[in-house]
């Protein structure tokens, strides 16, 4: 028998993951955290000040602001996602639920999108495991349906995609629409119909979500592989193939680009990293935290597919995750930037199961099995000290990082913990047993893990950290220090308090600077916590020092008119 591949495959390693399983694992990690909590400091509350400016006509579409100020994001379909849907809302009530939901969608688009990627990739030629001598090798749907599996659970798995994940931002569209290229890109050779739309939608959605400059290299990059793949086949038919779906890359690549300069959304945001190590070192953990665990299963695969780095199953995903790793480098090591790279990563990642040795597979269970358990166990202590005082050093630490903030007690939400924990309980009983024949087997604690801690953070932690990531407390406590309403004038002041205010406070906020006659000012503290100097003292009398609960940093000052 002549290995051609690394991987050595029986047809009982590609035992079938239950469907409902997998359905219910991406349900549950989709809807924690969209359902429920308030808006986060301070992008995912900057987003909706942004998208509400829009609803409200105080702001051009094509040129989103926030009390004039310009987004950071050079985006415009994310705001335009979420404006209409509050022009949609029935009532202030239902905003946020209905805002989130096409990002819940985002969110699911990127999930299916890297499992039918990473099928189509797993169903090429070179891909493929080796051919038995007396048959008994995976048969190439079952292969390609396992590998995906796989792929699907790195990227459930991974740090870095539970909280950005579940954001209203565009860092969460651009994921959803660089998903959408990935599958586009990968089942060109199969599906060129519905493949190639869905390649040209990915670049031009990354392109109006702020990313027009990886859009192109992304198409650009994959545009030249499949055209010039080593591992391709060598008729005509196939040479004809290559050049067509290639051509349909670079003119949606050309589409992007010009849709890009037409709106004015090329934007530079480049800092290169200086010759120091605290810089380099940041990086180094960005990548090993936010990537974890695809990151080390995703370099296995590398060294185990060397002699195929050509072909397309592997190459495709190298350079999206390389562009990417250079775009978070250069640009101030974003992990919002770092998001893109999940689908093309966790799918490099599920092509290593096939080569997983076993002491290495036992190694990622037993460390998954230890870290996931010690989070979900920190997360139930915590939970207990904050409403009974036991053990008293974690409800002293909660005090103390949380100052006023009162626990309250949900059934709801102790229902789903226990589910989840349930569920997790049964994962670890199910794989500490002799299952050792499916592939997917060494990605299912880590997927189940990151699941599980995640709904644990969602319900039972959701009061806390709506109270020390949200603007709440800040927003009762200024509209209960304005005795008489009116509009208020903001200097100084960052995109997510202005936000929360106008969100979630219905104050009439004005920029400094505009010729209304405000009764009151909202100024940012100085760096001692006094009022800035730029304040006339002649014109407005300080009333009260508003403080964040849980971030001492986060000061303003609230002035009166005299």
């Amino acid at each position: 028998m002549q290995t051609t591949t690394p991987a050595v495959v029986t047809q009982a390693a590609v035992k079938r993951l239950p469907r409902v399983a997998l359905l219910g694992l991406c349900i549950a990690y989709v809807l924690a955290g969209f359902i429920g909590r308030e808006g986060w400091k301070s992008a995912d509350m900057t987003a909706l000040g942004f998208m509400a400016e829009l609803a409200a006509g105080h702001s051009n579409w094509w040129h989103p602001t926030l009390l004039g100020i310009t987004s950071e994001y050079d985006a415009l379909l994310p705001y335009w996602l979420g404006a209409w849907m509050i022009q949609l809302s029935p009532g202030a009530d239902w905003n946020l639920w209905l805002v989130r939901l096409p990002f819940g969608v985002l969110l699911a688009l990127a999930l299916m999108s890297t499992w039918y990627g990473t099928y189509y990739l797993a169903k090429s030629p070179q891909a493929q495991p080796v051919v038995f001598a007396f048959g008994g090798q995976a048969q190439p749907n079952d292969y390609a349906r396992t590998v995906a599996d796989g792929a699907l659970l790195a990227l459930i798995a991974c740090l870095g995609l539970a909280q950005l994940g579940h954001e209203t931002t565009p860092a969460l569209a651009q994921l959803g629409f660089a998903g959408l290229f990935f599958y586009g890109v990968c089942a060109l050779p199969f599906h060129p119909r519905r493949a190639g739309p869905a390649a040209v939608f990915g670049l031009a959605g990354l392109t109006l979500s702020g990313a027009p400059t990886l859009a192109c290299l992304f198409g650009l990059g994959c545009a030249a592989i499949t055209a010039y793949s080593p591992g391709t086949e060598k008729n005509s038919s196939a040479q004809i193939r290559n050049r067509r779906d290639s051509l349909t890359l670079l003119m949606a690549c050309i589409y992007s680009a010009a849709m890009a300069t037409s709106l004015h959304l090329w934007h530079w945001n480049i800092t290169p990293p200086q010759a120091l190590w605290i810089d380099w070192n940041g990086y180094l953990q960005l990548l090993v935290w936010f990537l974890w665990p695809a990151w080390p299963l995703a370099g296995w695969a590398l060294i185990r597919w060397r002699k195929h780095i050509g072909n397309r199953h592997i190459a495709l995903s190298t350079w999206l995750v390389s562009v990417t790793l250079g775009a978070t480098l250069m640009m101030g090591s974003s992990d919002r930037t770092l998001l893109l790279a999940l689908p093309a990563i966790a799918s490099l990642a599920a092509f290593s199961l096939p080569t997983l040795q076993r002491q290495m597979a036992s190694l990622v269970d037993w460390f998954t099995l230890l870290f996931f358990s010690a989070c979900g166990l920190t997360i139930w202590v915590v939970w207990l000290a904050m409403h009974t005082g036991f053990p008293p050093q974690p409800a002293a630490n909660v005090m103390r990082i949380a100052p006023g903030f009162v626990p309250q007690f949900s059934v709801l939400e102790l229902f789903f913990a226990l589910a989840a924990t349930g569920f997790w309980l049964a994962l670890v009983r199910w794989r500490t047993s002799r299952q050792r024949a499916a592939l997917w087997k060494s990605l299912a604690l880590p997927a189940g893990g990151a699941v599980w801690c995640w709904t644990l953070l969602s319900t039972l932690w959701l009061p806390l950290l709506d109270y020390t990531q949200g603007y709440a407390s800040v927003v009762r406590t200024v509209s209960h220090e304005i005795d008489k309403p009116g509009c208020i004038e903001v200097r100084g002041l960052e995109t997510g308090p202005i936000a929360a205010l106008q969100w979630d406070g219905h104050l009439a906020l004005v920029q400094g600077g505009s010729l209304a006659a405000c009764s009151w000012l909202l100024s940012s503290a100085d760096s001692d916590g006094q009022v800035p100097a730029t304040v006339d003292a002649s014109t407005w009398l300080p009333k009260s020092l508003i403080k964040h609960p849980a971030d001492a940093g986060d000061l303003m000052w609230l002035l009166q008119r005299r």
